[in-house]
């Protein structure tokens, strides 16, 4: 019952990213068919004790919530527990964002908080 329920739960994920982009806790397996689907995705590595997450953070929320930016997928990971997925990414500080699009990393940013810097980064998705 639990393993359906999380199912129903990571196609409810996957049915509303693949509509109209989201921010949505980092899941690996969200994130594979993201990139095999060729959609536009972030990857925010946010740690909760990070003064600088915290300044991206309703920055990041205001931009993906404009329409241009519908398309797109915002992972939020947790920088202290995805520890696999910041060695496969080479990450190594909290604030980066890594982003793809078509399935390969095409920007990465670490530390910026301003709204023109971030919209900048996260276009590179949608291009």
């Amino acid at each position: 019952m639990a393993r359906a329920l999380g199912n129903l739960a990571l196609m409810l994920v996957l049915a509303t990213t693949a509509a109209w982009g989201a921010e949505a806790p980092f899941n690996a397996a969200t994130f594979q068919k993201l990139l095999s689907d060729d959609k536009p995705v972030a990857v925010d590595f946010h740690a909760d004790w990070c003064p600088i997450c915290r300044a991206q953070e309703p920055v990041l929320r205001s931009i993906t919530a404009e329409s241009e930016f519908h398309a797109l997928t915002l992972l939020v990971a947790n920088f202290d527990t995805e520890t696999a997925l910041r060695k496969s990414l080479n990450v190594s500080q909290q604030g980066t964002l890594v982003v793809f699009r078509h399935g390969k990393e095409v920007a990465r940013s670490t530390g910026d908080t301003t709204e023109a810097g971030l919209t900048k980064l996260l276009r590179t998705a949608l291009q």
